[in-house]
């Protein structure tokens, strides 16, 4: 199927731009949520009626959320999360726990916004994209942790996932230090 971009969507193409798509991809994302419009001589006359406009509406969006990725870049925030001695997650924390993090931080996101490869599944600090804009990226931090002493140890970069040995003091039966003399008695002696 053939569609008009409405506004820049990564892989794909920058707004304007009428480009083929799976049916599904169509029907199913691109035209419910607004970001693209079939192309068809009405649509591509309408688009270009309206051109002007959904540009001029693109750059202010672009603008706010440049001034807001200023602020949120490199930013670090702590979630609280129960862990195995090994540092291994019960559970993981995805974009809906990162969205919701970052929103308790001052910056309101939804999780359709949370870019991440791969949930995290592992104490420490791991990094997380937000995609403010089609066109502005951010990375953020997200430290997760079993306690907020453990977060701000993670934070100043101290592996808390490692298992320390615990050296276990053995007493060993050393037969001769039983006996005066060092000796066993005459009697149990295998010797004899």
């Amino acid at each position: 199927m053939q569609v008009i971009l409405l506004q820049r969507i990564g892989r794909l193409g920058q707004m304007g731009d009428v480009v083929t798509v799976k049916d599904g991809f169509a029907r199913n994302f691109l035209l419910p949520q607004g970001k693209a419009m079939r192309a068809n001589k009405d649509n591509l006359a309408h688009f270009e009626s309206r051109r002007a406009q959904l540009e001029a509406t693109n750059l202010e969006q672009k603008k706010e959320a440049e001034a807001v990725a200023a602020k949120l870049e490199g930013k670090t925030f702590v979630t609280i999360r129960t862990a195995g001695d090994t540092g291994q997650l019960y559970g993981s924390v995805s974009t809906r726990d990162i969205s919701d993090v970052v929103t308790e931080g001052g910056f309101t996101i939804n999780r359709n916004q949370v870019l991440l490869d791969k949930p995290i599944k592992t104490l420490g600090v791991s990094e997380a994209r937000v995609a403010l804009h089609p066109e502005v990226i951010v990375t953020v931090k997200i430290n997760v942790a079993r306690s907020q002493d453990e977060a701000d140890r993670q934070s100043r970069g101290e592996d808390v996932t490692m298992v320390r040995e615990e050296k276990l003091d053995i007493e060993t039966f050393q037969p001769e230090d039983g006996f005066e003399g060092g000796e066993a008695p005459q009697g149990e002696r295998d010797d004899a």
